[in-house]
């Protein structure tokens, strides 16, 4: 499912126009990205939790030429499902 396609069921689903339901899921999106920049975790009860790892810079290789190259310090986005999803997928 992409973007589109969940506007599209948020709008049918609560009966609302598919405009309120761009607005909503922009909103929400907008939410959890400004929590995750301020360092913050999201947990959403049931669903799961959003978080930030902080990765160290390191040494990789080129699998091409097998030359060493360097990795920069980077933040990545990590995802826990909750236990009730969880559940749902593996029902």
């Amino acid at each position: 499912m992409n973007k589109a396609a969940l506007i599209g069921k948020m709008a049918k689903e609560a009966g609302i126009t598919r405009s309120a339901a761009g607005t909503a899921a922009e909103s929400f999106i907008d939410g959890i990205v400004g929590s995750l920049k301020r360092g913050q975790r999201v947990t959403l009860v049931g669903f799961g939790t959003f978080g930030v790892n902080k990765r160290k810079a390191r040494t990789g290789r080129n699998p091409q030429t097998g030359e060493t190259i360097k990795i920069k310090a980077k933040k990545a986005v990590k995802f826990k499902a909750g236990k009730e999803l969880d559940h749902q997928l593996n029902k």
